[in-house]
């Protein structure tokens, strides 16, 4: 790739553990679904490490004596307790306001690549503000793929006329980081958001580290 300097001309985002600390509401609707199987409540840092991984891990934390089986057939359950929680009690995490701003300001696009299903993702924009703001959103089931196939982030480039070497991915997890190198793409791994203790994200071959989403307000810092 040739060396680029400065904010790119598209940055594109995971979203939950990325832009959005959207654990508290997805804790909300876990703790829903085991109070009604007469369980106590979930912690939030228990819950927390499992919220990038998607509906099944964090069933999966909530759950871990029940069969995987039984657990798929709570997803709908889940992901509708979800929604009538979305935007209750979530923030953006740390400096993503400035950092979204600055790009703005520098004429940059963004958007939103996530595997999270789009219809939620499309409920969290209004109450962000978010809704004309926000160039671009793919969501888990908008495609016959998602992350970590390269599909998400080539179709979300393709829909904003750009050139893959002029675009950027950002994101917490591990499959952000491999969908963006399949696609050619430059990536930066995002250290604030849900990572599990076991991980390693300088494993992931991103093409920069970022301890805190306020550091990206530097257009410098960007690969």
């Amino acid at each position: 790739m040739e060396e680029m300097t400065g904010f790119p001309k598209v940055a594109l985002f995971d979203l939950d553990g990325t832009l959005l600390d959207s654990a508290p509401d997805l804790l909300a609707a876990t703790n829903r679904v085991r109070e009604r199987r007469d369980m106590p409540p979930m912690l939030l840092e228990e819950l927390r490490p499992h919220v990038s991984k998607g509906s099944r891990a964090m069933l999966a934390a909530a759950f871990p004596h029940v069969e995987a089986a039984q657990r798929e057939a709570w997803i709908p359950e889940f992901l509708g307790l979800y929604q009538h929680e979305i935007g209750k009690h979530s923030v953006l995490f740390d400096g993503v306001a400035e950092m979204l701003a600055a790009l703005e300001a520098d004429g940059a696009r963004w958007g939103i690549v996530t595997n999270k299903p789009e219809y939620l993702a499309r409920d969290i924009l209004p109450h962000l503000g978010w809704t004309e703001r926000c160039a671009v959103l793919i969501g888990g089931d908008t495609l016959a793929e998602k992350k970590p196939h390269p599909l998400p982030l080539q179709v979300a480039a393709r829909l904003l006329e750009a050139e893959i070497a002029d675009c950027v991915y950002v994101g917490d997890d591990e499959r952000d980081i491999q969908s963006a190198r399949a696609a050619g793409m430059r990536s930066i791994a995002a250290l604030w958001g849900y990572r599990p203790l076991e991980d390693e994200p300088s494993l992931w071959q991103a093409d920069t580290m970022v301890a805190t989403a306020r550091e990206l307000v530097d257009p410098t810092v960007w690969p």
